[in-house]
């Protein structure tokens, strides 16, 4: 991830939240907070963030209650639950409904350091539809600490690029819905300038897409099968790491 870390922190103790901001602001993250589940609930539809701390006990919604309503209009939403008190039943529904992690206060912030450190890694967003093609590029990806999200078609792709956090997109040309040319010069249309490598089993068939990409300035093309290690090559000469 490029630029510094969007941080949102809604916990009703502003000396702990005050705290935690400093720690956090120390180590590269831009933090906004929020003291109650509504004030949170009210930024998420208006701002986009990296990663946010939510206090479980909050006056009004509680924290798993606030968390659950964002999930419904920001699914991709990194939210790591934060805790004093023994509330099990709450934290249990959270993790089952994609919290991204719990923190039992006072935590140990090396733990909360390691979560930044995911949060900090770029973000690759696969748009195909082949599953077997798209779980062997995950382990690729994951295993040399990329962040991946998944789309299966054009709308579901462009939909993902709206919510941020993508780096760089490995767009398929021959897609459901919306294929990869068009998604691109919809991408291009807004200016969304995220870095994107076209890849395609049928090249030939394929010509004419592949040169209009090309004229459209896109970053690289890559020809199913390919070999693992130019894949990472290209994405080491995008993202610089």
């Amino acid at each position: 991830m490029s630029g510094p870390v969007r941080a949102f922190i809604v916990d009703d103790d502003v000396d702990f939240a005050e705290s935690l901001a400093l720690v956090l602001e120390e180590n590269n993250c831009e933090v906004k907070l929020a003291c109650s589940g509504e004030d949170a609930i009210n930024t998420f539809k208006n701002q986009e963030f990296d990663i946010t701390f939510m206090d479980v006990k909050l006056p009004g919604k509680n924290g798993v209650e606030s968390f659950l309503e964002i999930r419904r209009f920001k699914p991709e939403s990194k939210v790591i639950m934060m805790t004093g008190y023994s509330v099990s039943q709450l934290l249990d529904e959270a993790v089952e409904n994609g919290a991204w992690g719990v923190l039992h206060k006072p935590f140990n912030m090396e733990i909360m350091f390691e979560m930044l450190s995911k949060i900090k890694s770029h973000g690759i967003l696969i748009a195909d539809d082949d599953p077997d093609f798209v779980n062997t590029i995950i382990d690729i990806l994951e295993t040399k600490g990329y962040t991946v999200y998944v789309a299966s078609n054009g709308k579901e792709t462009l939909e993902r690029l709206k919510s941020g956090g993508i780096d760089v997109l490995l767009l398929d040309l021959h897609m459901p819905l919306l294929s990869g040319l068009e998604v691109y010069v919809e991408l291009t249309k807004t200016g969304n300038t995220v870095p994107t490598i076209i890849v395609t089993a049928y090249a030939k068939e394929e010509a004419r897409e592949l040169d209009r990409l090309r004229t459209l300035s896109v970053t690289g093309i890559l020809t199913k099968p390919f070999d693992p290690k130019v894949l990472l090559q290209t994405l080491k000469n995008i993202t610089g790491s």
